[in-house]
């Protein structure tokens, strides 16, 4: 089971990977301007409880955070003091968060972090070689007990070989949605399958992206096909026997 905690909204493009972002896209449809950032009304909903005393979200909860904005952004730094709060409170969900901003995590820790929350799982967006080269040497050398690499939206090819090893949990790559989407290619995502499993690190196709080129044709996949078709393709490595992000 998962439960979406947005407890802020809004952000500020950072890379290239930004360029299309769907949370823009949302806002814009509605007239809202993505770069005003601001705390939502579920900001504490980890902790709220029902009538009875209990939480109203149930223990075990893998709980996806922060989905319309960064974790690590610095309009919320007053703000994410109280966040990791309330994960400390709920020890007995799993916190998950995103983050292009892998650079500004080791000053935004709190001061009981150590190793790592037990139950907080990170995981650092890459979209370029470029970004990788800058990114995941900052990742791999930063304390958390759970680390994983997001390739998505997927813009070239990656050697991410220099940078794999038991350190990393998963790497989930993808295509780019939208009607403005950049082009994905199958071979770009068949290397990274082939580099996770030399390293034993499991990998997941998450979806195909809008424009998808296979065998050098381009095929245009209607969103609601995106997710299935990337499964039907059948190439997820999963030395552990199952998906680690679901």
């Amino acid at each position: 089971m998962s439960v979406t905690w947005n407890l802020w909204h809004g952000c500020h493009k950072l890379s290239v990977g930004c360029a299309n972002c769907y949370v823009y896209r949302m806002d814009g449809r509605h007239g809202k301007d993505s770069t005003v950032v601001r705390k939502t009304g579920n900001f504490d909903l980890p902790v709220r409880k029902r009538r009875d005393g209990s939480y109203r979200i149930p223990a075990g909860e893998v709980v996806y955070t922060c989905f319309t904005s960064d974790f690590l952004l610095e309009d919320a730094d007053c703000w994410r003091p109280e966040a990791w709060r309330m994960m400390r409170e709920r020890r007995d969900l799993e916190f998950l968060f995103i983050t292009k901003r892998i650079d500004r995590l080791a000053d935004c820790l709190p001061a009981d972090w150590g190793d790592g929350y037990e139950n907080v799982h990170i995981c650092c967006t890459v979209e370029n070689q470029e970004r990788a080269d800058y990114r995941l040497p900052i990742f791999r050398a930063l304390p958390a007990r759970k680390k994983s690499i997001v390739c998505e939206p997927l813009l070239e090819a990656l050697d991410l070989s220099p940078y794999l090893g038991p350190w990393v949990l998963e790497i989930i790559a993808g295509g780019e949605s939208g009607s403005e989407a950049r082009i994905c290619r199958y071979e770009w995502l068949l290397s990274l399958r082939d580099q996770c499993e030399a390293f034993g690190v499991a990998f997941r196709f998450k979806q195909t992206g809008a424009r998808f080129v296979k065998d050098g044709r381009l095929y245009r996949i209607e969103r609601r096909y995106q997710h299935s078709q990337a499964r039907r393709a059948g190439i997820d490595y999963l030395p552990y026997g199952e998906q680690i992000l679901r």
